[in-house]
């Protein structure tokens, strides 16, 4: 079971995850053992609260498929052991940063005296561009 926080627990059931062959440089070995783990959880099907599935839905993120599938890939790590570790702590990370509340812009105006400056800043720059201009 993977727990998202002290009401939250996703059972292993929800969560596919299947070892294969990792890429890139590491010899012999590389080719001979399926240390990469690629993790696969449902959100709709899952048994995340309703306000957990909406705001998954909602991220912008190149791991959730139109689908609605969260695919993870772990091969940082050489054992498989450890790159399941760190898959599921990245789903979990995931789910994690949704609950937090984002904040809300308040929008705000310039100050008189920034405008002040803004406009004085302005005409300085026009007067030294007319003095550039050719002499007759």
């Amino acid at each position: 079971m993977l727990r998202i926080s002290s009401l939250v627990v996703i059972p292993d059931s929800e969560i596919e995850l299947h070892a294969m062959r990792s890429q890139g440089a590491g010899g012999q070995h590389v080719n001979k053992v399926s240390t990469a783990i690629h993790l696969r959880f449902d959100i709709a099907a899952s048994s995340l609260p309703p306000f957990y599935k909406e705001e998954l839905l909602k991220l912008r993120d190149q791991r959730i498929s139109e689908e609605g599938v969260i695919t993870i890939k772990a091969q940082q790590h050489r054992t498989q052991e450890r790159n399941r570790e760190d898959a599921l702590e990245r789903l979990s990370l995931l789910i994690q940063r949704v609950a937090i509340p984002k904040k809300k812009r308040k929008p705000t105006k310039p100050t008189k005296g920034s405008q002040q400056r803004r406009v004085d800043q302005k005409k300085r720059q026009g007067r030294l561009k007319t003095l550039r201009g050719t002499i007759e």
